[in-house]
């Protein structure tokens, strides 16, 4: 097992949750509109959603990987240039944080639960997005590849529970860091741009 690996996927996965993007935007605005349980409850929809793609992803690609190494190199090819595509539309977007996106009129905290499910299963760009990232970062010989696509897929849920919880708990904070800061946009677009950029070059090495 190469926990150098592990900690690579760890230390990546935490940089893209912290770059702004539509689930932590929609954490924090809830969070800010209503109070922290509704952004707690819309974090656990969303990371129970994720175990869905999580599920897909590692029941299908890796049965069809397990025993096609050209098919393995293809992935990680697609996967890398996946990456820098997603590295090219976050340059051409704006560095702001726009805080009055995603505004919705919840009743209940289980209700935005069910919302940040419903967001993250009906949204085939996280299947996408893990089919990219995972190939990469596959960490042992001697594991096999869906337990490995489990695990990487749980080390992602868990980094992007606390993280995003974090959000939600710290909002009244964040509202004001980010409107005292102007360039706090640009700085995490940019490392969000980093992120995906050295994923890409670490898939193909």
């Amino acid at each position: 097992m190469n926990l150098e690996i592990l900690i690579s996927f760890v230390v990546a996965v935490f940089a893209l949750a912290i770059s702004p993007g539509p689930d932590n935007i929609f954490v924090l605005v809830q969070s800010l509109r209503f109070g922290k349980n509704y952004g707690l409850a819309t974090v656990l929809g969303l990371m129970t959603g994720c175990l869905i793609h999580t599920s897909l992803v590692a029941f299908g690609v890796s049965l069809l990987i397990v025993n096609n190494e050209l098919l393995f190199t293809a992935l990680k090819i697609f996967g890398a240039c996946y990456l820098l595509y997603l590295a090219f539309k976050v340059y051409q977007s704006p560095g702001m944080i726009d805080l009055s996106s995603a505004k919705s009129s919840p009743k209940t905290p289980f209700q935005l639960f069910q919302q940040g499910f419903v967001m993250n299963v009906l949204n085939p760009k996280v299947s996408l997005f893990f089919l990219a990232l995972f190939p990469g970062f596959l960490f042992s010989d001697g594991l096999p590849k869906t337990y490995q696509f489990i695990i990487l897929g749980g080390v992602f849920i868990l980094v992007s529970l606390v993280v995003f919880s974090s959000i939600a708990l710290l909002s009244g904070f964040l509202k004001k860091y980010i409107e005292g800061h102007k360039n706090a946009g640009k700085f995490l677009k940019w490392l969000q741009i980093m992120v995906f950029v050295g994923i890409a070059i670490f898939i193909c090495i």
